[in-house]
């Protein structure tokens, strides 16, 4: 019984967690800048005072 893998085997591995981590790296920075926009609109309905404005 031989307990090694293919090398083809190997590299569909190495695919598809290179495939898996940029899919989770693409909806990790699209949920941080959603995050962010939503933080400068909720930003805009609080009126601050400027420096120098009266």
């Amino acid at each position: 019984m031989t307990t090694y893998i293919t090398f083809e085997t190997a590299l569909r591995i190495i695919e598809n967690a290179y495939l898996v981590s940029a899919g989770l790296l693409l909806a990790g920075s699209y949920i941080g800048l959603t995050a962010i926009e939503k933080m400068e609109k909720s930003d805009d309905n609080f009126p601050t005072r400027q420096f120098g404005s009266r």
